[in-house]
């Protein structure tokens, strides 16, 4: 690398790795957790087993509003049913319950002694500090729990915010830890969040604070970079929380089986929250990752799952927000929390990767550079995954744009400048040479060199028509200006096809089908840029500005067949192009195209060749001068799917009057050309013909070859 390349490459490196750690590009932490959370579930799976978790869930969900004694109740009055499963959660050795959902209402004050029962578990629970109800902060007041089972639990002793911490994307990818509150005596006060309360208590030590405002808990130092906040770990796919109905609890309740309880719940910590379709659910880091809902459930006490609840072909992006939760405190008690790299240290990363991908563009060719730089993301992307799997999240996005960014800024360097001998060699000969030609020279390092090989292709020749009438009328200046704009269109709709002109001569254009670059539909795109040229000439009459405005057409002649292609000339001056039999040929049709008045000729071979993607009807079987052998001869109307059914009456008719020649039934052939010679020159031209061959018919060896004597 010359010392000019490499102040390049390091300037773009600095500048592009500044560049993607500025603000705008912030968004793409959130993406690149979110997708190594997929990659990570995708290649190893789940990391614990559902019965290795420390919390379970008391789901609110859908069979619960199925069941009565639920179904026949609103909401508000199913504290009777509520205050069982607390008395026998609590019983069975639950280390502490909490709640992800608020009763912020209550039929007490109108139907006084409802809530009794609920009342008294609450306030039991409360006394052993197994009880944490949830508020959420929103606006300047909290919503909070009903005043009177506030009151049961102790007031703010016992109730701790739910809230969750969105990035800007409306992503749960944190989850708050403190928040700041006001006491009426001791005025601001830093308050848990429900995930390390719950958690704290279950340990049975109090949470800390480190001086950088992080937290610890039970000496585990929650990572945190940001203040009071941890990236929650969550586990991909579905049922990785116990999760189990609060209808099948409260009949289990109902019949005293206190061993269920102790053996389900005896240890956990116990979240309480609405698991439903539609209500309280939110995108989170494992959005990518979710799995369908049903999975794993946990063995039943009293009524089994109803048939048709889950759909096992359905995976939402979205989770319940007591799942949230639950993932935090297991973080919490597991020390499974993820760390994050500082600023300083991602910039390092971006910066590595960068410059790895500026060794590979200035130091390879684009092409092995570009597969480089992608098998380096790839595994960039695997070590990444596998660092996350040990708790550490490392930049991977930020890394992958920055060396993306480098690619194509380098790689317009390289043809910008490093390149420039190429470019030029390039340019020199695009003019001259098919742009396939100047890519296999300029990619081969190797001057042209004499040779050709023999291959089938398909060969394309046009004329306009009646060029010398309108060439009379107009001056050196504008003949060439006309030349320019026709040659134009044609050329760039032969190289649209996939064809190269090899050659103009005059207003005679001769492209190549098939080659340098092997084409196996040859045949079939020459015959669809020849019906394209056509077209367009249509469309652009008066686009080309002649005295009097003649009518510019074009007539083309296409013939497939082995020809020699390559570099054909002298030691000091040659030109890539074709020779042969089947080049002939289609300069021969071109000019039979003046005999039936048609626009285009094609040979057999490319009928064969383009089989029933193009529809064509067959004119005749002519021998040309120079060659003994006859050619049948079509001319191509269009795809099938665009034909009309009164073409296709028309081309059967006309191949019906044809089978009538041949068959030397003149009078009648005469009489279907007849029928058809008003819109159709070819028509005309059968007339004529059976006329006289019915007049004077051919001798009986007759073969109906029409011997064409021009060029």
């Amino acid at each position: 690398m010359t010392p000019r390349n490499l102040v390049a490459a390091g300037t773009a490196v600095i500048a592009i790795a500044g560049l993607v750690a500025l603000p705008p590009f912030d968004w793409l932490r959130g993406i690149s957790l979110d997708v190594m959370f997929a990659l990570r579930h995708a290649t190893m799976g789940v990391r614990h087993a559902p019965a290795q978790s420390p919390t379970v869930v008391v789901a609110i969900d859908e069979e619960t509003y199925r069941r009565p004694p639920f179904r026949d109740l609103p909401k508000v009055m199913w504290t009777k049913q509520i205050a069982s499963v607390i008395t026998a959660v609590i019983d069975g050795g639950a280390k502490v319950m909490g709640f992800d959902v608020i009763y912020p209402t209550s039929v007490e004050r109108y139907m006084r002694g409802f809530d009794r029962e609920f009342l008294i578990a609450l306030r039991l629970a409360s006394r052993k500090g197994k009880i944490v109800l949830s508020k959420v902060q929103h606006q300047a007041k909290p919503i909070s729990p009903f005043p009177g089972y506030s009151f049961a639990v102790g007031h703010q002793k016992n109730i701790r915010a739910a809230n969750a911490y969105e990035d800007d994307d409306g992503v749960i990818r944190r989850m708050s830890l403190l928040f700041r509150g006001t006491d009426a005596k001791k005025g601001e006060r830093i308050e848990t969040s429900l995930a390390l309360e719950l958690a704290a208590r279950a340990i049975g030590q109090r949470p800390g604070l480190r001086p950088d405002g992080g937290v610890t808990l039970g000496g585990y130092d929650v990572p945190a970079s940001r203040d009071g906040t941890m990236v929650v770990n969550f586990e991909g796919g579905s049922g990785n929380i116990p999760t189990y109905s609060l209808a099948d609890l409260v009949a289990c309740a109902d019949k005293g089986k206190t061993d269920y309880f102790a053996k389900h719940f005896g240890g956990k910590v116990v979240l309480v929250g609405v698991v439903v379709d539609v209500e309280d659910r939110r995108l989170t880091s494992k959005r990518f990752a979710t799995g369908p809902e049903g999975v794993g459930i946990p063995e039943r006490c009293v009524v089994p799952v109803p048939k048709g609840l889950y759909r096992h072909d359905i995976a939402r992006d979205t989770i319940p927000g007591v799942y949230i939760h639950a993932a935090a405190v297991n973080d919490l008690m597991r020390h499974d929390a993820l760390r994050e790299l500082g600023t300083i240290s991602r910039s390092l990363v971006d910066l590595a990767i960068a410059a790895a991908a500026a060794a590979a563009v200035m130091l390879l060719s684009p092409l092995v550079a570009g597969i480089a730089v992608a098998a380096a993301a790839i595994l960039w992307a695997g070590a990444a995954t596998a660092a996350m799997q040990g708790g550490l999240i490392l930049p991977m996005l930020h890394p992958l744009v920055a060396a993306l960014l480098t690619f194509v800024a380098l790689i317009g360097y390289r043809f910008a400048v490093a390149d420039k001998d190429k470019r030029y060699l390039r340019r020199s000969f695009a003019l001259y040479l098919p742009p396939t030609v100047v890519d296999k020279l300029v990619e081969g390092h190797a001057p042209p060199a004499l040779g050709g090989e023999t291959r089938e292709l398909s060969a394309f020749f046009s004329d306009i028509a009646g060029f010398t009438s309108i060439s009379e009328g107009l001056s050196p200046e504008e003949l060439v200006t006309f030349l320019n704009k026709y040659l134009s269109v044609m050329t760039d709709t032969i190289e649209e096809h996939g064809g190269f002109v090899d050659k103009y001569i005059g207003d005679a254009v001769v492209g190549v089908f098939g080659a340098p670059l092997a084409d196996p539909d040859h045949a079939l795109h020459a015959v669809q840029a020849a019906l394209a040229c056509q077209q367009r000439l249509g469309e652009m009459q008066n686009a080309f500005g002649l005295p009097g405005n003649p009518v510019v057409g074009t007539r083309i002649g296409i013939c497939s067949g082995d020809l020699l292609v390559g570099n054909i000339g002298s030691g000091r001056r040659f030109n890539y192009t074709i020779m042969g039999d089947t080049a002939n040929l289609a300069s021969r049709l071109e000019g039979a195209n003046k005999v039936y008045g048609t626009p285009i000729l094609v040979g057999d071979r490319t009928i064969e060749l383009a089989g029933d993607a193009m529809v064509s009807r067959e004119l005749d079987l002519i021998r040309v001068v120079g060659r003994d052998a006859p050619e049948r001869v079509y001319e191509p109307i269009a795809p099938p799917g665009e034909l009309s059914s009164e073409t296709r009456e028309r081309l059967a008719r006309f191949a019906e009057a044809l089978d009538h020649y041949r068959a030397r039934r003149f009078n009648e052939a005469e009489k279907m050309f007849a029928a058809l010679a008003d819109a159709d020159p070819a028509s005309r031209l059968y007339v004529e013909r059976a006329r006289l061959f019915a007049e004077a018919p051919p001798p009986d060896d007759w073969s109906g070859v029409t011997d064409l004597q021009e060029k």
